[in-house]
């Protein structure tokens, strides 16, 4: 079940990556957490926030090795025991009391930290999903397949969305679309989902770019959609224009680190979590910029190469999952930090500060190098 020695055959070009994406990460939180002394310097880059930020990633590393050695076939005997705990863990946070008006997280007192049920519920899902899709291969093209499928995903994406977390659940929607695909899911359900992400995608895509008027869609769009949601399409919010502000403000190589002044001076909402990639983009400019899309490129590249390795159906549906799972997180925030896409809250992977974030994202690694240093074994 757990065997070091695999360790010795995980794809080692994706640890250099990781940890250059991790030293981003602190090289933002430390701008922009550091104490209000003129000089600006009195802690120096060991902030509070980042010596969390640190704990977390060794904490990950750890996670992330435990994977690689552990069997990821073990994980079918594990998938329904994970899945209730994960609707478990859900539906408890319902009864727990809202931080910041919403259900999300899970405050543990004696450690003082919190604990996003959501992070993990995405991993939860594609580990279920794989589980399925591989039993059913015999009956893939039926409708009764995709009712099931869609029944292990759609619990929790109503519950994430109920918390409220409309990021979070619309993650879901992509992966499930790419394991349908890889578990040969009856086209004509394929195909319809595509078709549905797609003319979604183009329309929103259209708002953010100003060529549908936002608020000629409010008579339309309100009969589904709740006036708070609708008005999380709006393109021209504080957070959207900041975000732009930032990215603008850095040129091409950026004010330098702890120069600037914009995102220092408290304009760009949520500049070390949510808003990560304009804060850096304002200290490096556009030439960091694309040195981090170089990282985030070559981190999927390889994800999606374990699948192309993959010697079952399990470990090809449970790595393609992962991979979208990851694009998908940096896409999003990405396209919402350049103002393609609505503000809904989803953390740029290994870049973001927070615990659940980072401990979700490296388990997922890990399993990943599990599938890839198991692919010549029988």
């Amino acid at each position: 079940m757990w065997n070091y020695q695999t360790l010795t055959r995980i794809d080692f070009r994706v640890i250099p990556v990781v940890l250059l994406l991790m030293m981003i990460s602190l090289l933002v939180i430390s701008s922009f957490t550091v104490g209000h002394s003129p000089d600006g310097l009195e802690e120096g880059f060991m902030t509070p926030i980042v010596k969390n930020q640190i704990q977390w990633f060794i904490i990950g590393w750890g996670v992330f090795f435990f994977f690689a050695a552990f069997d990821y076939n073990k994980l079918r005997e594990w998938t329904w025991v994970l899945y209730t705990l994960m609707i478990i863990a859900l539906i408890g946070l319902f009864f727990t009391g809202s931080i910041a008006g919403v259900h999300r997280w899970y405050r543990i007192p004696l450690l003082n930290i919190g604990f996003q049920p959501s992070e993990y519920a995405k991993l939860g899902v594609v580990i279920s999903l794989s589980w399925f899709l591989e039993r059913r291969k015999q009956q893939a093209h039926s409708l009764n397949t995709v009712f099931f499928a869609g029944l292990i995903v759609g619990i929790p994406f109503l519950l994430i969305l109920k918390q409220p977390d409309l990021g979070t659940a619309l993650v879901l929607y992509p992966i499930t679309l790419v394991m349908f695909y890889f578990g040969d899911v009856n086209p004509v359900v394929v195909r319809t989902m595509s078709w549905l992400g797609g003319i979604i995608l183009v329309l929103v895509a259209l708002i953010f770019l100003g060529i549908i008027p936002h608020e000629d869609l409010r008579p339309y769009a309100t009969k589904v959609l709740k006036e708070y949601q609708f008005d999380r399409l709006d393109p021209n919010t504080h957070h959207q224009k900041a975000a732009a502000t930032a990215i603008a403000v850095g040129g091409m190589t950026g004010t330098g680190w702890r120069k600037s002044e914009y995102t220092s001076g408290g304009w760009l909402p949520a500049s070390y979590t949510d808003s990560v990639f304009p804060a850096f983009g304002e200290e490096f400019g556009f030439l960091g910029l694309l040195f981090l899309l170089a990282l985030f490129y070559t981190l999927i590249y390889f994800s999606f190469q374990v699948t192309a390795v993959a010697k079952d159906p399990f470990g090809r549906l449970l790595s393609a999952g992962i991979a979208v799972y990851l694009a998908m997180h940096i896409l999003m925030n990405i396209g919402m930090m350049s103002g393609f896409l609505p503000i809904t809250g989803v953390p740029l992977v290994l870049v973001t500060y927070g615990g659940s974030s980072i401990l979700s994202t490296m388990t997922a690694l890990g399993i990943l190098q599990s599938i890839y240093s198991r692919r010549f074994m029988f």
